[in-house]
């Protein structure tokens, strides 16, 4: 699945939460993605576009928050400046901030459209979006990463996003947070501190990423030259107009602002139980 199957004729709903996201708790982003994932799956023929970026944040995966000394690693995080969050869905951590780019493309489930079908198309859309640039971006694991998955993209061996996908109600989200400016390195040698102390390296039931910095990259650092979050979204909704694909400037309805309260008191829910349950330890 590609941008000639997805975007041609297609109407796209656009919510740009670049600017005001910065404002927000992450935990909406996820509590958001629910929301039109939901809708979606009822009864809209549109699929969704939506960008975000926040405020310094390290975003853990439900298997960080079971690390046997996690309040240990989490006061390395704040004391480097970060927010912590515990997400909803699978995946280890990542890290959130003003240099990082998000995007989520939401559509409905299809039994023909499999699990890799959904990560190809983000991966197709963002090898198009810098088609023009130097070095072919690649979808594998990379070793030493952080989050390190099958669709870690890269060049030349050094990462700079990763894909990741929900699906819930008859819809599916597919996210990529993506390195635009600033030091990758330095994200990723937060995070090798933070699991260093909250594993301490006792025995796991769960294999921990061992953390290379130098693996990780920004986009500004892989092309040498600045970067900026608005570039990324003119990028984004160029290669989606070029491409055939109508974009629809949209907010929530009355509907999914009501649904979005649900969902969002579920993802703190979730939040506080999965931190709380260590620090009863």
């Amino acid at each position: 699945m590609n941008v000639n199957d997805m975007l041609p004729g297609k109407t796209w709903r656009w919510l740009d939460h670049s600017s005001s996201g910065l404002h927000m708790n992450p935990l909406q982003s996820f509590a958001l993605d629910d929301t039109l994932c939901t809708s979606i799956g009822e009864d809209t023929s549109s699929s969704v576009m939506r960008a975000w970026v926040h405020q310094p944040t390290i975003v853990l995966g439900i298997q960080d928050s079971r690390l046997p000394y996690l309040h240990d690693g989490i006061k390395d995080i704040k004391k480097a400046g970060y927010h912590v969050i515990v997400r909803n869905s699978g995946g280890l951590a990542v890290v959130l901030d003003e240099g990082i780019f998000n995007l989520s493309l939401l559509f409905k489930e299809n039994k023909t459209i499999s699990i890799n079908s959904g990560y190809d198309f983000m991966w197709n859309v963002v090898q198009t979006m810098f088609s023009d640039k130097p070095g072919m971006i690649d979808a594998y694991e990379i070793q030493g990463s952080y989050c390190p998955g099958t669709y870690d993209l890269s060049i030349n061996g050094k990462k700079f996003a990763g894909i990741s996908q929900r699906r819930i109600r008859g819809g599916v989200a597919v996210q990529i947070y993506m390195a635009v400016s600033g030091s990758g390195a330095k994200r990723a040698a937060l995070l090798q501190r933070f699991y260093e102390s909250a594993v301490k390296n006792e025995p796991t039931r769960f294999e921990y990423p061992h953390i290379n910095p130098d693996v990780m990259r920004s986009l500004e650092e892989l092309y040498r030259e600045s970067l900026t979050i608005q570039d990324i979204l003119l990028r984004l909704l160029t290669t989606f107009q070029q491409h055939g694909a109508h974009i629809q400037p949209s907010t929530l309805s009355s509907k999914e602002i009501h649904r979005f309260d649900y969902h969002y008191q579920r993802v703190i829910e979730r939040n506080n139980k999965a931190l709380n349950i260590q620090k009863s330890r």
